[in-house]
């Protein structure tokens, strides 16, 4: 099997990463800044966009954001899972969501005036994916790839965020080992813009950063630990979560944290590109 065959085997196994923990990843995840849709409003140069599509959309999280922003909003998810969660919420009548992969949405052509992959691309066949962008965006249209760094800056507690930090580093370096176990395949987030730069679908790229403040609690930040694909797959495979040092992450947020909201700091990363 040929590099390029192989990467769209992969999508299957990487959708199936998402199955099974819906309620816990729409619950624990950071909500969009709107920020983000100022900036993408300014660039495609409309206030009220027509049309809005998510691709990897999740649980519609970086969907409904867009309800009262947009005309029309679609959100494609493969994962039934993501998705039947977010068709189970109360959604406006303008948000509505759809099984297909990013590179295949069955949209006409030049019908998008924004496209947005938020912590998602890297699950992605990037060069598929910017070029079905091409393809649905209206001329001046804009694509943008947005992560936040995946430990969130807790600095009242640092303590907390540094047993966070260690147990995402174990997580993923078992996860590492244990991808291809399954044929799943992550594209490199830092890779992201020089990939766009050179698909050869973009008049204009660019990478910028946008700061969030959002709080939460000791249980919401043990719940955002367990919201990632790679400790869900761990389990899957059979790593229990007493292995996993699980039992001891939580009784340090309690301990650390207790019930009290405190600030937490996320940084995203926006790619970029004007059709």
């Amino acid at each position: 099997m040929n590099s390029e065959c192989s990467n769209f085997h992969a999508l299957d196994a990487n959708a199936n990463r998402f199955a099974g923990f819906a309620g816990t990843y729409d619950g624990a995840r950071p909500r969009t800044p709107l920020a983000i849709l100022d900036l993408l409003c300014e660039i495609c140069g409309s206030e009220r966009p027509s049309l809005v599509v998510d691709l990897g959309c999740g649980t519609g999280l970086s969907t409904r954001v867009w309800a009262d922003r947009a005309e029309r909003v679609i959100g494609f998810e493969p994962s039934d899972d993501m998705r039947n969660h977010a068709e189970s919420r109360a959604n406006p009548p303008n948000v509505t969501f759809r099984k297909a992969y990013s590179h295949e949405t069955g949209l006409p052509e030049h019908c998008a005036d924004i496209i947005t992959c938020s912590q998602s691309l890297h699950w992605m066949e990037p060069q598929a994916t910017f070029e079905e962008a091409r393809r649905i965006l209206r001329q001046g249209g804009v694509f943008c790839a947005y992560d936040y760094d995946r430990a969130p800056s807790v600095p009242s507690v640092w303590e907390a965020e540094a047993a966070y930090r260690e147990f995402g580093r174990r997580v993923n370096e078992l996860d590492d080992k244990d991808r291809p176990r399954v044929g799943a395949h992550r594209w490199e987030k830092e890779e992201h813009i020089g990939r766009m730069k050179r698909s050869g679908c973009f008049r204009y790229t660019r990478e910028l950063l946008i700061h969030s403040r959002e709080s939460g609690d000791a249980g919401r930040l043990f719940r955002y630990a367990l919201s990632h694909g790679g400790y869900q797959s761990l389990l899957k495979a059979g790593i229990s979560e007493e292995e996993l040092g699980v039992p001891e992450l939580r009784e340090t947020f309690h301990r650390l944290m207790g019930d009290k909201p405190v600030a937490w700091h996320w940084s995203y990363r926006l790619r970029l590109g004007v059709a």
